[in-house]
């Protein structure tokens, strides 16, 4: 369906043009019409169908339909991640370019005091991660009780990351009288109970099954030996000219190591991580997005956290302990209707983790195989001596140095 048939307003549709889009997806074509007519929805959709969109242009045009004079927040978008933050916020600002809304983004990692000027002079949108907006709340910075629409992104992530009582008690701070719109990937017992206690008799959106795979995307696995992960995928990216790559690790170590490796061997690299400075993670992410950088190697804070167009691979270079997070993960490609491959490196301490995954998928990913493939840095690293006399001259003269040594010591 295009989206001149949802009943949006002509300035909401030269903005979606203007992005490129003209058909909308089922979530957005099921969402929006029951946003417009003022009911809550519960939006269940696979990751990368759209549904940043489906919240963002009915909220732009209620707000805009509804204008009022006083600057106070009408709507408040919460997110797990500063990066989806920053993403959300992007969406609405394209899409609201031609209505007269402002907009404003409030996370940790940077200077507060940008922020606090931007609330004095008053917004109608705003978009934030709980720990900074409580941080308003407590400086008495932010004002919430004209908040119209309450918009919950990617809800089950914000409650596995331990989000709900920072959620709890901003809810305090809200009119009761709201509409209240939830959407995310997965539906766990702690979003069940949530949508009880928060969401009033929601229009209930539900495009796909959480346990299905998005559709665009090509899964891979490849056996591979725990000390060899790095030089296949070095292997990989090379011999099939990778320009953009997504690489997920389980820790913030690990995601620092193989970025130093690739960049060892000519293979631009970032990595992006919760010790990242917010202004280390932002540039990292503008660089990859650009395609200065090919590699961008992340840990699952990233997972939801980024809205790469396009992007054309993700590789787990280790499994996650969730196949939910391999869900997430993989849904980073494969985005919009356009095709995407994710390959994961198996180690044999991780099928029973992969065990997990395809049980949870209901099938089994299929498997591809890789041979002789060289060592990352082998002609350095495994170089061999040129004589053995040289060897001899050296355990020579450490034995002479070992026997001066003895002497000194009897002395």
């Amino acid at each position: 369906m295009s989206f001149d048939k949802l009943g949006l307003l002509p300035e909401l549709l030269s903005a979606v043009k203007s992005q490129g889009y003209e058909k909308c997806t089922p979530i957005q074509e099921k969402s929006i019409p029951s946003v417009l007519a003022g009911r809550d929805v519960l939006g269940n959709a696979q990751t990368g169908t759209g549904k940043t969109a489906a919240f963002t242009l009915p909220m732009l045009q209620l707000l805009h339909s509804n204008k009022t004079e006083n600057k106070k927040i009408r709507a408040l978008v919460l997110v797990p991640t500063r990066e989806l933050a920053a993403q959300v916020e992007e969406c609405v600002r394209n899409y609201g370019q031609n209505l007269d809304l402002k907009a404003l983004c409030v996370f940790g990692g940077v200077p507060i005091n940008p922020q606090l000027k931007a609330l004095k002079q008053g917004i109608d949108i705003l978009v934030a991660t709980p720990g900074r907006l409580i941080d308003h709340l407590q400086r008495k910075t932010v004002d919430l009780s004209r908040v119209e629409i309450l918009i919950l992104d990617e809800a089950d992530r914000m409650l596995d990351m331990g989000f709900i009582n920072d959620i709890n008690k901003i809810m305090v701070f809200l009119p009761p009288k709201r509409q209240t719109l939830l959407f995310s990937a997965t539906h766990g017992k702690d979003v069940k109970k949530f949508i009880g206690e928060q969401l009033h008799n929601p229009d209930i959106v539900k495009i796909a099954g959480e346990k299905s795979a998005a559709d665009q995307v090509k899964q891979v696995i490849y056996f591979v030996e725990k000390n060899r992960k790095r030089d296949l995928l070095a292997h990989l990216i090379n011999t099939g000219d990778w320009k953009q790559v997504l690489v997920f690790t389980r820790t913030k170590h690990a995601a620092n190591k193989l970025a130093l490796q690739l960049e060892k061997v000519n293979i631009t690299a970032s990595a992006i991580h919760a010790n990242k400075s917010q202004n280390a993670r932002t540039r990292a992410l503008a660089n990859f997005k650009a395609g200065e950088c090919r590699v961008l190697v992340a840990t699952d804070i990233a997972a939801r956290g980024i809205d790469i167009s396009n992007l054309p691979h993700v590789v787990n270079f280790e499994l996650p302990n969730s196949p939910k997070d391999y869900v997430h993960r993989i849904g980073r490609t494969g985005r919009a209707g356009v095709d995407g491959t994710a390959l994961s490196l198996v180690s044999n301490e991780e099928k029973e983790l992969l065990d997990k995954v395809e049980k949870f998928l209901k099938w089994n990913i299929k498997r591809e195989v890789v041979s002789n493939y060289p060592r990352l840095g082998a002609p350095q690293a495994y170089a061999p001596r040129k004589s053995g006399g040289g060897q001899k001259r050296s355990q020579s003269g450490s034995g002479q140095r070992q026997q001066r040594s003895n002497r000194r010591r009897r002395k």
